[in-house]
């Protein structure tokens, strides 16, 4: 039996690698916006950019260096690392239920929300942080049940590259905090080995806040924008976080549609003496909770997809809470829904990919990229080695042409102060560029290119 479940999850992980690597593949003709954006500052890597932390733009060109511009590449990174979080959920989900079964089905649930299946095609921080924020849960609990220096070192170094990932990580870790203080608390003895995961963690993240420093904060400044503090009224303390409720609801509607069709009842069983249950509380109540709190407060609105991370455990917590009330005489029909779903979400995907032609993913991005290296060979000798413009053409234009060249938001000294060697090509308003390029101008999609090369 214990074979069988292992197979079968196997079989699952290929399942879902394969088909959600090659559905968006055969489905899309341009990458998405967030995954050629994460390509762009790869381009040019540094300790962090304008809108995030390093490492969704460091992982994407490790890929590029190996794979080059195959679209397929990127999809494949993305799922992953959708499968690696699951392998850690799993892992945990058999030490907490004791039963492979139960762990299983913590796993299938996931298949319930959208986040774990229709939006992974596009790489972006939101994919990025989550195998970070399995493995961070897991030894996290490996270091408060064992106690061992290694499990604390990994702890700390995941928690590193989470909050490196993206800054809403530090949700995960204000719980995890909660959950260890309230234990400190509760014991009255303070373990000292606690402090080797902090030591790791600054040491790891120091490089990316001395670019901060360096750069005025401007990754805080982006995400404290997106959140509109700036247009903050009195009435949206209630509307957002009540708005933000509302999403959530529906979009774990499915999950708990599939939860209930393996039930007898719903009754939930928390010993507040039992360490398990009250870590799941921490690490999967506690992180939402505090999210309500953040929009409750600041009036802070919370966008959908922020959340990709926060439910990796929801399976793994009901389960165990409800494990008593699960009746396996009714696996035939969970598995039925579970199927449905599972091949579901990629053929809405495939019929949404094929049935719209306006989408970012419709782009032409390979073919403007042919018709500025062909303009570009028979103008100029040198290699194009700068792209200037925003991160959607310029980052377009950067992962597709021959010589992958960095991407830049913008050039100082002006394009007007350029020498006509630079091999840069610049990306912008036709009219403005039109008027300044000192060297080839062009347009494409109402967008205007100069080439600024040797003749």
């Amino acid at each position: 039996m214990k074979k069988n479940i292992h197979n079968i999850f196997n079989l699952f992980l290929v399942s879902h690698i394969v088909i959600w690597t090659l559905v968006p593949f055969f489905s899309n003709p341009n990458l998405p916006l967030d995954t050629i954006e994460a390509l762009a500052w790869g381009s040019n890597l540094d300790w962090g950019y304008d809108k995030h932390p390093p490492l969704s733009a460091f992982f994407p060109e490790i890929v590029y260096q190996i794979f080059g511009n195959q679209d397929w590449a990127y999809y494949l990174l993305s799922q992953i690392f959708i499968i690696a979080s699951f392998i850690v959920i799993f892992k945990l989900a058999k030490e907490f239920l004791k039963n492979e079964t139960y762990a299983l089905l913590s796993i299938f649930l996931l298949e319930g929300i959208y986040f774990y299946n229709f939006t992974t095609p596009e790489f972006n921080v939101n994919i990025c942080q989550i195998p970070f924020w399995s493995l961070t849960t897991y030894y996290a609990w490996q270091s408060f049940k064992d106690d061992k220096v290694h499990n604390w070192i990994l702890f700390g170094l995941f928690a590193a590259l989470g909050v490196l990932s993206k800054y809403l990580f530090i949700y995960l870790l204000i719980s995890i905090n909660f959950f260890f203080i309230y234990y400190l608390l509760k014991n009255k003895k303070f373990n000292y080995k606690c402090l080797i995961p902090v030591a790791v963690f600054f040491l790891v993240i120091s490089p990316h806040f001395i670019w901060l420093i360096e750069n005025d904060y401007k990754t805080i400044a982006y995400g404290l924008k997106r959140t509109g503090l700036e247009q903050s009224i009195f009435s949206n303390h209630l509307i957002y976080p009540l708005k933000f409720i509302f999403k959530q609801i529906g979009i774990l509607i499915p999950f708990f549609i599939l939860l209930s069709l393996i039930l007898k009842k719903y009754k939930f069983k928390i010993n507040y003496l039992d360490k398990k249950s009250n870590f799941l509380i921490f690490i999967t109540l506690m992180p939402i909770f505090l999210m309500i709190l953040t929009s409750l407060i600041f009036s802070a609105n919370i966008r959908t997809m922020w959340m990709t991370p926060f439910y990796l455990f929801f399976g793994l917590f009901f389960i165990y809470h409800l494990r008593s009330n699960i009746n396996l005489n009714y696996l035939k029909r969970f598995l039925i829904s579970f199927l449905l779903i599972f091949f579901l979400s990629p053929a809405v995907y495939l019929y949404v990919s094929f049935s719209k032609d306006n989408k970012r993913t419709d782009y032409p991005g390979k073919e403007i990229a042919e018709l500025v290296q062909n303009r570009w060979n028979k103008n100029f000798t040198n290699n194009i080695t700068i792209v200037v413009g925003d991160e959607w053409v310029g980052g377009n234009l950067s992962y597709h042409l021959q010589s992958r060249p960095k991407w830049l938001n913008n050039l100082n000294p002006k394009l007007k102060d350029l020498k006509i060697d630079g091999g840069v090509i610049y990306v912008g308003n036709k009219d403005i560029l039109k008027s300044v390029c000192p060297g080839d101008f062009g347009s494409i999609k109402l967008q205007g290119i100069c080439m600024i090369g040797v003749r």
